[in-house]
């Protein structure tokens, strides 16, 4: 069953996936604006709208687009296009899955919106982040941040938007029996507001909640007096057949089967000519179970094999278990028992599938909150495990009991048991793996054993930038997703370079590199490995350019700085966990790579100190950097004797 739908200022349509579509004229339009000779401010404002355009056909490119509207806006101090930018780049990051950078980037866009004074898109960042909080399944914390922007919203007297607020907060108390009254007090006062603002589709989306939860709390005829006006007001969109489906779902409890019928299958026909699929596989669900209901076996398998055909490759898991339960019930009745025992089998497989998604969720919230907080008390893996076998025993509770009577449950069982055993130690394992995805393996060690990481002073790693020169510019002339492809060759071969050698990414900056050796763990070759690297860097590079030029194709170039010192490293904030480090010797390094030219490895004079016996190099005398004065500097121009 899909999810009760929201109103969500910024992603209205994009948890309902149904009405923001690409338009190719459109994104074509702002890209040839594009490469006229705009000012600055009307640039960030097309660059802003084209990213807009890419939010659901290719959100890596949305991301990269609203990253060079914001560079810009920086730049020329344009904090309204600042603020937008980064709200694209939020959402951007939560259609790539990326939901702790979204929250992050998200909050910046709240600082920018109040040095605005800007009272809406504060409550809309909020109403934003509380979202993703609930689909992250911390209803406490979505409801916190909901409430804050229903504040804001009251006091700027913005209808609309308290409209939304309440409306999201009626969606967190739905998803309780033990709250329904809360969210019907909500879904209420969203009805009454909808109204006041003549809003036809607002109306039809607070009255269809309405329908869903007096439908939840036994009301059936309150739950089809607001249906019907749902019904009314979604007339045209592709949101009526979920109206339709929920009123075919009252007839048929009362055994109005003919009404049932009647209704999923109008349901059906509209789906079907807008080709929304998912509505029409819950359609044909419900015509199916009206015939089983009837006792019509033979058109409920029919309804039910057809419902399949679209709800597979959606892979609409609630559905499919629908649609399994129906045929095996159907078959059973018709003393067909060996299509009634396949279709069990395929029941437990879905019911298997539906758990371990669960597990999933369960596991990315525990990650999503680690990644944003930084507790003092310890984390505790026991916890997890403990929680993750509690629902193994529910899990096995359930399939047992779901079995009761069966004629097969010694067989299905053991299937069960057999196929579950190892469970447990799989999920602990996929934990470690997750710490392991955003932290060196010895930090991650370090916070399992003793909960936190220390942060801890080196006194000698050597720090690489690089940088593609004039990337703005060229940014202009590629599409976007050429520009992300292009980035994604060069970061992926970078990443490669680096693990071959031993070297800790620290992370990524738009178009900028920047990774450290000799950390987390001291090593005396860290300045040799580092340097190794970048002339690895450099003829990928040279490489790259060469096939590129063949192709008569556009290419990056790249400065490429590298400097040692000591730095702090370790996990710091209290947003998100990332190792980082910082000092004076990221600073330099960075100056390294600007001060450096383009297709060269630029070092330091400590760095020289550190490799001369072992590369061939060009003093370049003392060279003034920004902020640092004059610094010895030196090309590497090769390895000797090689």
């Amino acid at each position: 069953m899909r999810k009760l739908v929201p109103i969500l200022v910024f992603l209205t349509n994009f948890l309902m996936l149904s009405s923001i579509a690409f338009s190719q004229s459109s994104s074509d339009s702002l890209k040839s604006l594009l490469k006229t000779n705009l000012a600055d401010t009307s640039r960030v404002k097309f660059l802003n709208a084209l990213s807009k355009d890419y939010f659901n056909v290719n959100p890596d490119s949305a991301v990269l687009i609203a990253m060079n509207a914001k560079a810009l806006a920086e730049k020329i101090d344009l904090k309204s296009g600042l603020a937008l930018s980064l709200k694209n780049m939020g959402i951007g990051y939560y259609l790539q899955g990326k939901y702790v950078e979204a929250i992050n980037t998200w909050q910046q866009a709240i600082t920018v919106y109040e040095i605005l004074n800007d009272k809406i898109g504060v409550a809309n960042m909020l109403s934003n982040q509380g979202a993703l909080y609930l689909n992250q399944g911390d209803e406490s914390k979505s409801l916190e941040l909901q409430f804050q922007a229903l504040k804001i919203a009251e006091e700027a007297n913005d209808t609309l938007r308290v409209l939304t607020s309440i409306n999201n907060i009626g969606a967190v108390y739905i998803l309780k029996s033990a709250t329904y009254k809360k969210a019907l007090d909500y879904f209420l006062r969203s009805y009454d507001l909808a109204q006041a603002i003549h809003d036809q589709y607002l109306l039809g989306t607070a009255t269809v909640n309405l329908g869903e939860i007096y439908y939840k709390m036994g009301d059936d005829s309150t739950a089809l007096v607001y249906l019907n006006i749902s019904r009314k007001a979604y007339e045209g969109t592709e949101d009526l057949p979920y109206t339709l489906n929920y009123i075919g779902k009252i007839y048929l409890r009362q055994k109005k089967f003919d009404e049932a019928l009647k209704t999923h299958t109008e349901a059906y026909n509209y789906a079907h000519k807008l080709d929304v699929r998912f509505d029409m596989t819950q359609s044909l669900i419900g015509i199916a179970q009206t015939h089983l209901e009837k006792k019509d076996f033979n058109s409920a398998i029919v309804n039910f094999k057809k419902s399949l055909e679209s709800a597979i490759p959606l892979n609409a898991n609630m559905e499919i278990k629908e649609a399994y339960q129906g045929l095996s019930t159907s078959y059973s009745q018709k003393k067909d028992f060996t299509n009634a025992f396949k279709y069990q089998e395929l029941l437990l497989t879905i019911k298997d599938t539906i758990y371990n998604i669960n597990t999933d969720k369960k596991l990315g919230t525990l990650q999503f909150t680690f990644d944003l907080e930084k507790k003092e008390s310890q984390i505790s893996l026991l916890t997890k495990d403990k929680e993750i076998q509690e629902q193994e025993l529910q899990r096995q509770k359930l399939v047992r009991n779901g079995f009761i009577g069966g004629f097969a449950v010694v067989l299905l069982f053991a299937g069960v048991f057999f196929k579950q055993r190892n469970r447990i130690s799989k999920e602990k394992k996929r934990s470690d793996e997750l710490l392991l995805n955003i932290l060196p393996a010895e930090v991650a060690e370090e916070l399992k054993a003793k909960g936190s990481a220390e942060a801890k002073s080196i006194n000698s790693v050597t720090v690489l930038f690089t940088d593609f020169k004039g990337f703005t510019q060229l940014s202009e002339k590629l599409s976007a997703q050429e520009l992300v492809g292009e980035i994604n060759e060069c970061f992926s071969a970078f990443d490669h370079i680096m693990q071959k050698y031993g070297i800790e990414k620290i992370k990524t900056i738009g178009d900028a590199y920047m990774a450290a050796g000799g950390l987390p763990v001291p090593n005396e070759t860290h300045a040799v490995d580092v340097v190794k690297a970048a002339l690895a860097i450099q003829q990928f590079m040279i490489d790259l350019k060469a096939k590129k030029e063949a192709a008569g194709q556009l290419f990056f170039e790249i400065r490429i700085g590298v400097h040692t010192g000591p730095v702090v490293a370790g996990i710091v904030g209290v947003k998100k966990y990332s190792y980082d480090i910082w000092g004076d010797t990221v600073n330099t390094a960075s100056r390294m790579e600007s001060s450096g030219e383009v297709g060269k490895v630029n070092i330091s004079g400590s760095t020289y100190e550190e490799v001369k016996e072992l590369f061939l190099t060009e003093y370049r005398g003392k060279v003034t950097a920004k902020g640092k004065g004059e610094i010895d500097m030196y090309f590497v121009e090769g390895v000797k004797n090689g």
